[in-house]
């Protein structure tokens, strides 16, 4: 892992990208990093454009500001690639994770040359097939994870299975669609 990964998530209004910086903020935290994971507030409503970062470290973290050059960005919503500049200040040495379904030829095209790597991850299928409602942020997780490797997948899941524990308390029915999601995400993440 580099000294400073830095990662910006790009999704809407309740589609758990906000949750999703903060579960990897933890999980990174329990590996024995130094983490950072916040929201960029705004005028937030369901559905509207949202952005959150994360920063994670070997080494104690420092700078406290929006992330204007991410290692990685992760679009939970691929809608947005034609609203939002996702590829804004991304480094060329990192990569863009997309949750879509189109071509690759359309995903190159609307990155307008973007020369880093670019995977991509089917998450409404995954959170349907493991959880029966289209939750995209923890197969988001699970694919940002494992393109950044900023984490073993062992590590991820044993932590994913702790907090999961703790979060969904009062609906421990969900956990077990949850770890699977997080399973499935993590096999199926693709290089375009």
């Amino acid at each position: 892992m580099n000294d400073l990964i830095e990662i910006r998530w790009h999704g809407r209004g309740g589609q758990g990208a906000k949750t999703a910086s903060l579960l990897l903020a933890d999980a990174a935290f329990n590996t024995g990093k130094y983490i950072q994971g916040f929201p960029e507030y705004g005028p937030e409503r369901m559905g509207a454009p949202i952005t959150a970062y994360n920063r994670i470290s070997i080494n104690p973290i420092r700078i406290h500001s929006n992330i204007y050059e991410p290692d990685y960005v992760v679009v939970v919503d691929d809608t947005l690639l034609e609203s939002v500049d996702v590829t804004a200040g991304l480094k060329q040495e990192g990569a863009i994770v997309i949750n879509t379904t189109k071509d690759n030829d359309y995903i190159r095209k609307v990155l307008k040359g973007y020369k880093g790597e670019i995977y991509k991850i089917d998450a409404r299928k995954i959170s349907e097939e493991a959880l029966g409602k289209y939750f995209p942020n923890v197969p988001m997780l699970a694919a940002i994870v494992k393109v950044s490797k900023i984490m073993t997948d062992e590590e991820l899941l044993n932590d994913m299975k702790g907090s999961f524990k703790h979060k969904f308390a009062k609906k421990p029915e969900v956990i077990e669609g949850n770890m699977k999601a997080l399973e499935i995400a993590l096999k199926e993440v693709e290089k375009i």
